[in-house]
């Protein structure tokens, strides 16, 4: 890192509220060039307000900023990015229905309004950015249908054409592949020796240590330390973000297993995975592991009808059913908490007790009209039960921290009752305290008898929660661990694709 004596960026007193709620209290940053600086601390700490606030989202109820000692008003995105700040969001922002390439120059072109679009050289810089970047995308394509991973990287490679002086990564490694996040490092650490900014926002305490110079902790809205990385344990950093040192925080509460709950044999959707036969019995909780792409969440939409599988069969409680919609799925018992919460998960303009009551219509309109006495009622229930942090129930969902509209969408299918809950990259994006918050929720509804079927990226989250492993790797099941054999090297072992791996039946 450089040690100019002029800071890049420099904060002043950055205050936000939101109605009415301070969420971000006198900040005081200097972000220097040629460094990588982290930003940590639980959901709702402030740290993503203040990203923010420095890329023109949100505009500081008070407070200054100032750009190579220059004051600076960013009014908004298009202001930020003019002056090269660049944000890339924890949720891939894009418009589906462009090409990969076309996502790639909007707001870049300068040419005259009759002016011929220059196509083929956009395609060819576009195939040349993500060259760089190490990934195999078509260009041309539309954005849509593409994977998180593939957003992301999309997302990564846009910041790379603007040029940006200051890049602020929010979350930027949470869907990638252990592949694509060393490539990421890698582009960060050269983007970092030309004399660029990168603020990097992450969770994962062992990617902050790898790769940032300095950290800024926040918590409750402040800043509390800004120090070296190196000068900073695990242990401080922890106790720093939430006030008092963490014990063990991942464990396996105690349950007993009861009869199979969930069956699926043969289960086949050509181009996707072939010959899922596995078993989730009540009280139990199966982990799937695997890299991004081996069909892990595609197996996950077939069970509960969004994409439903080609041939195949599916038993609910020793019953065979056929599920060919997610209402098919919600009457047998079945809940689904998806991966992409931003795409999938949330109505992000609507209330929170709107989302968190989406899947009891009939509760909340028991005469066709919605009770909204009702709709409030299971609302603030739900909001106390699992502690969700927000400052009103009709404050858009959008608002929230990642946490706490994971939160709310588990909330939402918790009302169901379910009996099977599949958790698709549950605390993808949550910080240590809310996962702790979230495993002793997991725990608690296998202990009430819930079958839970839990795909994770995270092989600690896998060993420390599940009774047993299971692995797929390029649409097939290669493993089935019980959890007193279980590694992260056996995992690997079985998530890594080889012609040799054979099917496993449960």
């Amino acid at each position: 890192m450089t040690n100019p004596e002029t800071a890049l960026l420099s904060a002043r007193g950055i205050s936000k509220q939101f109605a009415g709620i301070e969420v971000l209290s006198d900040v005081d940053l200097d972000l220097m060039p040629g460094e990588i600086h982290a930003l940590v601390g639980e959901n709702g700490a402030g740290k993503s307000t203040f990203a923010k606030i420095l890329a023109g989202v949100y505009r500081p109820t008070r407070g200054s900023l100032s750009l190579n000692d220059q004051h600076v008003d960013i009014t908004s995105p298009i202001v930020a990015q003019k002056l090269g700040v660049t944000l890339i969001h924890q949720e891939p922002i894009s418009f589906p229905d462009l090409s990969v390439a076309e996502n790639l120059v909007l707001g870049r072109l300068n040419s005259a309004p009759l002016a011929r679009i220059p196509w083929q050289k956009i395609t060819r810089d576009a195939q040349a950015l993500m060259a760089l970047l190490g990934v195999s995308i078509d260009v041309t394509k539309p954005m849509r249908g593409l994977s998180i991973a593939d957003q992301q990287m999309v997302e990564i490679a846009r910041s790379l054409a603007s040029n940006s002086r200051l890049i602020i990564m929010d979350e930027p490694t949470a869907p990638l592949t252990p592949k694509e996040v060393a490539t990421l490092f890698v582009i960060a650490r050269r983007l970092r020796d030309e004399g660029r900014t990168i603020i990097f926002i992450s969770h994962r305490l062992e990617e902050v240590r790898a790769l940032c110079d300095r950290v800024t902790v926040f918590r409750d809205g402040h800043k509390v330390a800004t120090e070296r990385t190196a000068n900073l344990s695990d242990s401080d950093i922890i106790r720093l973000m939430i006030g008092r040192p963490l014990k063990e925080y991942m464990h396996k509460q105690g349950s007993i297993i009861g009869e199979v709950a969930l069956k699926l044999t043969n289960l086949t959707l050509p181009g996707k995975f072939h010959d899922i036969s596995l078993a989730v019995k009540k009280g139990e909780i199966v982990g799937l592991g695997g890299l991004v792409g081996a069909g892990r969440t595609d197996v996950a939409q077939a069970i509960f009808g969004i994409a439903p599988a080609a041939s195949g069969a599916i038993e609910v409680n020793g019953k065979l059913v056929k599920i060919n919609s997610p209402t098919d799925a919600i009457a047998h018992g079945l809940a689904f908490v998806p991966e992409d919460r931003a795409q999938s998960g949330i109505f992000r303009t609507l209330a929170v007790e709107q989302n968190i009551t989406a899947a009891i219509a009939k509760r909340i309109a028991p005469a066709m009209f919605i009770s909204r006495f009702l709709e409030r009622r299971f609302a603030q229930d739900s909001v106390a039960k699992l502690r969700i942090r927000l400052a009103s129930l009709r404050q858009p969902i959008g608002e929230l921290s990642g946490g706490n509209q994971q939160k709310a969408i588990l909330a939402r299918w918790l009302l169901t009752d379910p009996s099977i809950l599949i958790l698709d990259e549950p605390t993808r994006g949550i910080d240590i305290g809310v996962k702790a918050e979230f495993y002793d929720m997991i725990g608690e509804l296998a202990a009430g008898g819930r079958a839970i079927l839990l795909i994770s990226s995270e092989l600690p989250e896998l060993l420390a929660l599940c009774d047993r492993v299971l692995v797929m790797s390029e649409g097939r099941l290669t493993a089935d661990i019980p959890r007193r054999e279980a590694t992260q090297e056996l995992i690997m072992q079985a998530a890594v694709p080889r012609s040799t791996h054979q099917g496993v039946a449960a």
